[in-house]
Protein backbone atom coordinates (compact mmCIF):
# COMPACT_ATOMS: atom_id res chain seq x y z
CA UNK A 1 0.00 0.00 0.00
CA UNK A 2 1.68 3.49 -1.18
CA UNK A 3 1.65 5.81 1.80
CA UNK A 4 0.07 9.04 0.80
CA UNK A 5 2.46 11.77 1.41
CA UNK A 6 -0.06 14.94 2.34
CA UNK A 7 -3.69 15.39 3.82
CA UNK A 8 -5.95 17.35 4.45
CA UNK A 9 -6.98 16.95 8.14
CA UNK A 10 -9.93 18.44 9.95
CA UNK A 11 -10.15 18.74 13.71
CA UNK A 12 -14.12 18.94 14.47
CA UNK A 13 -14.88 20.66 18.00
CA UNK A 14 -17.80 22.74 19.82
CA UNK A 15 -19.22 26.11 17.75
CA UNK A 16 -18.18 28.94 19.33
CA UNK A 17 -13.94 27.04 20.23
CA UNK A 18 -13.01 26.77 16.99
CA UNK A 19 -10.44 29.62 17.98
CA UNK A 20 -8.83 28.08 20.41
CA UNK A 21 -8.56 24.65 18.21
CA UNK A 22 -7.01 26.40 15.69
CA UNK A 23 -4.13 28.58 18.25
CA UNK A 24 -3.49 24.98 19.36
CA UNK A 25 -2.65 23.26 15.55
CA UNK A 26 -0.76 26.73 15.38
CA UNK A 27 1.61 25.96 18.70
CA UNK A 28 2.14 22.76 17.27
CA UNK A 29 3.34 24.20 14.06
CA UNK A 30 0.63 23.83 11.57
CA UNK A 31 0.71 27.11 10.03
CA UNK A 32 -1.90 26.95 7.77
CA UNK A 33 -4.73 26.04 10.08
CA UNK A 34 -8.02 27.67 8.86
CA UNK A 35 -11.21 28.25 10.46
CA UNK A 36 -14.63 27.16 9.52
CA UNK A 37 -17.84 26.35 11.47
CA UNK A 38 -17.92 23.92 13.95
CA UNK A 39 -14.10 22.39 12.34
CA UNK A 40 -10.34 24.15 11.49
CA UNK A 41 -8.99 22.60 8.36
CA UNK A 42 -5.28 21.89 7.73
CA UNK A 43 -2.56 20.04 5.87
CA UNK A 44 -0.39 17.08 7.76
CA UNK A 45 0.94 13.97 7.36
CA UNK A 46 0.46 10.44 8.03
CA UNK A 47 2.65 11.19 11.15
CA UNK A 48 0.63 14.23 11.72
CA UNK A 49 -2.22 12.28 12.95
CA UNK A 50 -0.39 10.85 15.61
CA UNK A 51 0.56 13.86 16.89
CA UNK A 52 -2.77 15.38 16.65
CA UNK A 53 -4.85 12.63 18.29
CA UNK A 54 -2.16 13.11 21.15
CA UNK A 55 -1.72 16.71 21.39
CA UNK A 56 -5.62 18.44 20.88
CA UNK A 57 -6.88 19.41 24.23
CA UNK A 58 -9.58 21.27 22.84
CA UNK A 59 -10.96 19.31 19.11
CA UNK A 60 -13.65 15.92 19.12
CA UNK A 61 -12.12 14.61 16.47
CA UNK A 62 -9.21 14.08 13.63
CA UNK A 63 -10.77 13.59 10.35
CA UNK A 64 -8.93 13.06 7.13
CA UNK A 65 -11.12 14.86 4.20
CA UNK A 66 -11.44 12.48 1.16
CA UNK A 67 -13.55 14.59 -1.13
CA UNK A 68 -15.53 17.50 -1.78
CA UNK A 69 -17.92 18.02 -4.07
CA UNK A 70 -21.25 19.32 -5.17
CA UNK A 71 -24.32 16.75 -5.13
CA UNK A 72 -27.91 17.38 -6.05
CA UNK A 73 -28.42 13.67 -6.89
CA UNK A 74 -27.48 10.57 -5.91
CA UNK A 75 -25.53 9.71 -8.84
CA UNK A 76 -23.75 12.96 -8.13
CA UNK A 77 -22.68 11.47 -4.49
CA UNK A 78 -22.05 8.01 -6.05
CA UNK A 79 -19.28 9.51 -8.74
CA UNK A 80 -17.46 11.60 -6.47
CA UNK A 81 -17.22 9.05 -3.72
CA UNK A 82 -16.11 6.32 -6.55
CA UNK A 83 -13.46 9.17 -8.06
CA UNK A 84 -12.06 8.69 -4.63
CA UNK A 85 -8.71 6.20 -4.68
CA UNK A 86 -10.11 4.31 -1.24
CA UNK A 87 -7.60 1.34 -1.84
CA UNK A 88 -4.88 3.75 -1.14
CA UNK A 89 -5.95 4.18 2.73
CA UNK A 90 -8.49 1.07 3.53
CA UNK A 91 -7.44 -2.92 3.07
CA UNK A 92 -9.28 -5.53 1.35
CA UNK A 93 -9.92 -6.93 4.98
CA UNK A 94 -10.72 -3.30 6.53
CA UNK A 95 -14.19 -2.52 8.29
CA UNK A 96 -15.84 0.46 6.57
CA UNK A 97 -19.04 1.34 8.02
CA UNK A 98 -20.37 4.71 6.96
CA UNK A 99 -22.63 7.22 8.91
CA UNK A 100 -23.57 10.38 7.60
CA UNK A 101 -25.72 13.68 7.81
CA UNK A 102 -27.58 16.29 5.68
CA UNK A 103 -28.44 19.81 5.95
CA UNK A 104 -30.23 22.66 3.80
CA UNK A 105 -29.68 19.97 0.77
CA UNK A 106 -31.64 18.37 -1.72
CA UNK A 107 -30.38 15.19 -0.56
CA UNK A 108 -32.02 14.94 2.87
CA UNK A 109 -32.26 11.55 3.20
CA UNK A 110 -29.49 10.36 5.66
CA UNK A 111 -29.97 6.47 5.58
CA UNK A 112 -29.76 6.53 1.69
CA UNK A 113 -27.40 9.06 1.68
CA UNK A 114 -25.11 6.17 3.63
CA UNK A 115 -26.32 3.62 1.24
CA UNK A 116 -25.06 5.34 -1.78
CA UNK A 117 -21.83 6.27 -0.61
CA UNK A 118 -21.19 2.62 0.90
CA UNK A 119 -21.91 1.07 -2.21
CA UNK A 120 -19.87 3.20 -4.05
CA UNK A 121 -17.05 2.69 -2.32
CA UNK A 122 -17.31 -1.41 -2.43
CA UNK A 123 -17.35 -0.58 -6.58
CA UNK A 124 -14.22 1.20 -6.18
CA UNK A 125 -12.37 -1.42 -3.89
CA UNK A 126 -13.63 -4.05 -6.46
CA UNK A 127 -12.49 -2.79 -9.16
CA UNK A 128 -8.75 -1.76 -7.36
CA UNK A 129 -8.64 -5.28 -5.04
CA UNK A 130 -10.83 -7.77 -7.92
CA UNK A 131 -13.01 -9.50 -5.71
CA UNK A 132 -16.60 -9.27 -5.31
CA UNK A 133 -16.74 -9.78 -1.78
CA UNK A 134 -15.13 -7.71 1.48
CA UNK A 135 -15.69 -9.76 5.04
CA UNK A 136 -14.74 -6.20 6.85
CA UNK A 137 -13.32 -8.01 9.94
CA UNK A 138 -9.82 -6.14 10.29
CA UNK A 139 -9.71 -2.56 11.59
CA UNK A 140 -11.75 -0.28 11.45
CA UNK A 141 -11.96 2.90 9.34
CA UNK A 142 -15.25 5.01 9.95
CA UNK A 143 -16.53 6.74 6.71
CA UNK A 144 -19.21 10.03 7.07
CA UNK A 145 -20.77 11.78 4.59
CA UNK A 146 -22.03 15.07 5.25
CA UNK A 147 -24.11 17.33 3.26
CA UNK A 148 -24.47 20.91 3.92
CA UNK A 149 -26.02 23.49 1.22
CA UNK A 150 -25.64 20.80 -1.38
CA UNK A 151 -22.00 20.07 -0.92
CA UNK A 152 -20.91 16.70 0.06
CA UNK A 153 -17.60 16.40 2.81
CA UNK A 154 -16.33 12.82 2.74
CA UNK A 155 -14.41 12.05 5.59
CA UNK A 156 -12.38 9.34 7.47
CA UNK A 157 -12.15 9.39 11.17
CA UNK A 158 -8.94 8.97 12.55
CA UNK A 159 -9.92 9.26 16.15
CA UNK A 160 -13.00 6.85 17.30
CA UNK A 161 -14.54 8.01 20.60
CA UNK A 162 -14.31 11.98 20.93
CA UNK A 163 -10.90 13.03 21.97
CA UNK A 164 -13.19 14.50 25.60
CA UNK A 165 -12.64 10.63 26.52
CA UNK A 166 -9.19 11.11 27.71
CA UNK A 167 -9.14 7.48 29.30
CA UNK A 168 -8.77 9.07 33.27
CA UNK A 169 -12.70 9.08 34.01
CA UNK A 170 -14.49 5.88 34.56
CA UNK A 171 -17.04 7.51 36.39
CA UNK A 172 -18.85 11.13 36.19
CA UNK A 173 -21.25 12.27 38.21
CA UNK A 174 -24.45 14.62 37.00
CA UNK A 175 -23.88 17.08 34.39
CA UNK A 176 -20.30 16.49 34.02
CA UNK A 177 -18.39 19.61 31.26
CA UNK A 178 -16.39 17.55 28.64
CA UNK A 179 -12.81 17.85 29.06
CA UNK A 180 -12.42 19.55 25.37
CA UNK A 181 -14.50 22.38 26.71
CA UNK A 182 -12.59 22.46 30.46
CA UNK A 183 -9.73 23.16 28.39
CA UNK A 184 -10.91 25.36 26.53
CA UNK A 185 -11.93 27.49 29.40
CA UNK A 186 -8.56 26.97 30.80
CA UNK A 187 -6.90 28.21 27.42
CA UNK A 188 -9.37 30.99 27.34
CA UNK A 189 -8.02 32.33 30.62
CA UNK A 190 -4.65 33.73 31.42
CA UNK A 191 -3.77 30.82 33.75
CA UNK A 192 -0.40 29.11 33.80
CA UNK A 193 1.24 27.12 35.65
CA UNK A 194 2.98 29.57 37.80
CA UNK A 195 -0.62 30.89 39.05
CA UNK A 196 -2.74 29.12 41.53
CA UNK A 197 -5.80 27.54 40.44
CA UNK A 198 -8.85 26.56 42.18
CA UNK A 199 -12.36 25.27 41.32
CA UNK A 200 -15.05 25.71 43.96
CA UNK A 201 -17.93 23.93 42.18
CA UNK A 202 -15.51 21.19 40.68
CA UNK A 203 -18.00 18.04 40.62
CA UNK A 204 -15.79 15.29 39.42
CA UNK A 205 -12.63 16.85 38.60
CA UNK A 206 -12.94 17.76 35.55
CA UNK A 207 -11.33 21.66 35.33
CA UNK A 208 -8.73 20.72 37.93
CA UNK A 209 -7.70 17.70 36.29
CA UNK A 210 -7.38 19.32 32.83
CA UNK A 211 -5.34 22.32 34.18
CA UNK A 212 -2.81 20.38 35.99
CA UNK A 213 -2.46 18.34 32.43
CA UNK A 214 -1.84 21.93 30.89
CA UNK A 215 0.62 23.10 34.00
CA UNK A 216 2.50 19.57 33.22
CA UNK A 217 2.59 19.86 29.43
CA UNK A 218 1.10 16.44 29.20
CA UNK A 219 -0.21 14.93 25.96
CA UNK A 220 -4.08 14.34 26.86
CA UNK A 221 -4.22 11.87 24.19
CA UNK A 222 -1.23 9.39 26.35
CA UNK A 223 -3.97 7.41 28.28
CA UNK A 224 -6.25 6.22 25.32
CA UNK A 225 -5.94 4.44 22.23
CA UNK A 226 -7.69 5.14 18.97
CA UNK A 227 -8.53 3.30 15.57
CA UNK A 228 -5.42 4.70 13.14
CA UNK A 229 -3.11 2.71 15.37
CA UNK A 230 -4.03 -0.36 13.08
CA UNK A 231 -4.25 1.31 10.20
CA UNK A 232 -1.43 0.30 7.31
CA UNK A 233 -0.70 3.78 6.22
CA UNK A 234 -0.22 5.18 9.69
CA UNK A 235 2.57 2.25 10.92
CA UNK A 236 3.41 1.40 14.24
CA UNK A 237 6.83 3.63 14.16
CA UNK A 238 4.80 6.84 13.96
CA UNK A 239 3.02 6.19 16.89
CA UNK A 240 5.85 4.79 19.02
CA UNK A 241 7.75 8.14 17.88
CA UNK A 242 4.54 10.50 18.83
CA UNK A 243 4.41 9.09 21.93
CA UNK A 244 7.90 9.26 22.56
CA UNK A 245 8.21 12.77 21.70
CA UNK A 246 4.94 13.22 23.79
CA UNK A 247 6.65 11.30 26.74
CA UNK A 248 9.78 13.85 26.30
CA UNK A 249 7.56 16.66 26.68
CA UNK A 250 6.07 15.92 29.86
CA UNK A 251 7.69 19.04 32.67
CA UNK A 252 6.53 17.53 36.04
CA UNK A 253 9.29 19.39 37.75
CA UNK A 254 6.84 22.35 37.75
CA UNK A 255 4.98 22.80 41.36
CA UNK A 256 1.18 22.95 41.14
CA UNK A 257 -1.06 24.94 43.28
CA UNK A 258 -4.21 23.15 42.29
CA UNK A 259 -7.14 23.16 44.15
CA UNK A 260 -10.99 21.94 43.90
CA UNK A 261 -13.87 21.68 46.14
CA UNK A 262 -17.67 20.56 46.17
CA UNK A 263 -20.27 19.80 48.40
CA UNK A 264 -20.70 16.29 47.49
CA UNK A 265 -18.77 14.20 49.23
CA UNK A 266 -19.14 11.59 46.04
CA UNK A 267 -18.11 13.70 43.56
CA UNK A 268 -15.28 14.72 45.52
CA UNK A 269 -14.24 10.93 45.63
CA UNK A 270 -14.51 10.31 41.91
CA UNK A 271 -12.42 13.33 41.08
CA UNK A 272 -9.53 12.33 43.77
CA UNK A 273 -10.06 8.81 41.26
CA UNK A 274 -9.81 10.36 38.27
CA UNK A 275 -6.80 12.77 39.14
CA UNK A 276 -4.87 9.69 40.22
CA UNK A 277 -5.80 7.25 37.00
CA UNK A 278 -4.62 10.91 35.54
CA UNK A 279 -1.26 10.54 37.40
CA UNK A 280 -1.87 13.60 38.94
CA UNK A 281 -3.08 11.77 42.49
CA UNK A 282 -0.85 14.27 44.85
CA UNK A 283 -0.94 17.72 42.82
CA UNK A 284 -4.13 18.51 43.19
CA UNK A 285 -6.20 18.74 46.50
CA UNK A 286 -9.62 18.25 46.62
CA UNK A 287 -11.87 19.26 49.66
CA UNK A 288 -15.65 18.25 50.16
CA UNK A 289 -17.07 21.25 51.09
CA UNK A 290 -19.60 24.10 50.22
CA UNK A 291 -18.76 27.66 48.30
CA UNK A 292 -19.08 29.26 51.40
CA UNK A 293 -16.10 27.79 52.66
CA UNK A 294 -13.85 28.32 49.94
CA UNK A 295 -10.38 30.05 50.84
CA UNK A 296 -7.66 30.44 48.40
CA UNK A 297 -4.31 30.51 49.00
CA UNK A 298 -1.28 32.47 46.93
CA UNK A 299 -1.49 35.40 45.07
CA UNK A 300 -2.45 36.46 41.08
CA UNK A 301 -4.85 32.71 41.13
CA UNK A 302 -7.63 32.12 39.08
CA UNK A 303 -11.10 30.60 39.98
CA UNK A 304 -12.36 28.55 36.55
CA UNK A 305 -15.94 26.90 37.32
CA UNK A 306 -18.90 25.10 35.77
CA UNK A 307 -21.76 26.60 38.52
CA UNK A 308 -24.63 24.94 38.95
CA UNK A 309 -27.62 25.77 36.43
CA UNK A 310 -30.52 25.09 38.87
CA UNK A 311 -33.65 23.79 36.89
CA UNK A 312 -36.28 23.84 39.63
CA UNK A 313 -37.47 27.01 41.40
CA UNK A 314 -35.73 25.87 45.06
CA UNK A 315 -32.81 24.65 43.18
CA UNK A 316 -32.66 28.34 41.19
CA UNK A 317 -32.93 29.88 44.75
CA UNK A 318 -29.61 28.01 45.99
CA UNK A 319 -27.94 28.81 42.74
CA UNK A 320 -28.28 32.40 43.06
CA UNK A 321 -27.40 31.62 47.54
CA UNK A 322 -24.03 29.93 45.87
CA UNK A 323 -23.23 32.42 43.66
CA UNK A 324 -23.48 35.47 46.17
CA UNK A 325 -21.20 33.50 48.19
CA UNK A 326 -19.02 33.28 45.51
CA UNK A 327 -19.14 37.17 45.21
CA UNK A 328 -18.34 37.91 48.97
CA UNK A 329 -15.43 35.09 48.40
CA UNK A 330 -14.15 37.14 45.61
CA UNK A 331 -14.12 40.76 47.78
CA UNK A 332 -10.84 39.08 49.41
CA UNK A 333 -8.92 38.42 46.45
CA UNK A 334 -8.93 41.27 44.99
CA UNK A 335 -5.83 40.19 42.66
CA UNK A 336 -7.36 36.71 41.65
CA UNK A 337 -8.91 36.51 38.01
CA UNK A 338 -12.66 34.45 38.22
CA UNK A 339 -14.00 32.98 35.01
CA UNK A 340 -17.52 31.37 34.80
CA UNK A 341 -19.65 29.76 32.07
CA UNK A 342 -23.12 29.69 32.81
CA UNK A 343 -26.44 30.10 31.12
CA UNK A 344 -27.93 32.13 34.09
CA UNK A 345 -28.79 35.74 32.79
CA UNK A 346 -28.42 37.30 36.10
CA UNK A 347 -25.11 35.57 37.34
CA UNK A 348 -22.97 39.50 37.13
CA UNK A 349 -25.88 40.75 39.18
CA UNK A 350 -25.80 37.84 41.90
CA UNK A 351 -21.63 37.91 41.92
CA UNK A 352 -21.91 42.01 42.23
CA UNK A 353 -19.56 42.96 39.13
CA UNK A 354 -19.94 42.99 35.87
CA UNK A 355 -17.89 40.99 33.90
CA UNK A 356 -14.99 42.71 31.73
CA UNK A 357 -15.02 40.47 28.93
CA UNK A 358 -17.82 37.50 27.54
CA UNK A 359 -17.84 34.85 25.04
CA UNK A 360 -20.74 32.61 23.79
CA UNK A 361 -20.05 29.20 23.96
CA UNK A 362 -22.22 26.30 24.17
CA UNK A 363 -21.99 23.51 26.72
CA UNK A 364 -23.39 20.31 25.21
CA UNK A 365 -26.49 21.92 23.49
CA UNK A 366 -27.07 24.54 26.43
CA UNK A 367 -25.92 28.10 24.82
CA UNK A 368 -23.83 29.64 28.07
CA UNK A 369 -21.93 33.05 28.36
CA UNK A 370 -18.28 32.25 29.68
CA UNK A 371 -18.07 35.05 32.24
CA UNK A 372 -14.18 36.81 32.98
CA UNK A 373 -13.58 38.60 36.16
CA UNK A 374 -9.98 39.82 35.02
CA UNK A 375 -7.90 40.87 38.33
CA UNK A 376 -4.64 42.31 37.69
CA UNK A 377 -1.32 39.64 35.85
CA UNK A 378 1.28 38.90 38.20
CA UNK A 379 4.52 40.65 38.08
CA UNK A 380 6.59 39.62 35.14
CA UNK A 381 9.44 37.06 36.69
Amino acid sequence: MKIPETLTLIATCPMGIEAVVARELKDLGYADARTENGRVTFTGTPADICRTNLWLRTADRVLIKMAEFPALTFEDLFQGVKAVDWAGFIPEYGEFPVNGRSYKSQLSSVPACQSVTKKAVVEKMKESYGTEWFDEDGPLYTLEVSLLSDVATITLDTTGPSLHKRGYRKTTVEAPLKETMAAALILLSRWGPHRPFYDPFCGSGTLPIEAALIGWNIAPGLRRSFPSERWDFVPEEMWAQAREEAFDAVRDDIPLNIGGSDIDPEAIEIARASAKRAGLGSEITFTAQPVARFKAEGKYGCVITNPPYGERLSEEEEVVKMIRQLGRAALDLPDWSFFAITPTTDFEQNFGKRADKRRKLFNGRIECQFLQFLGPLPPRR
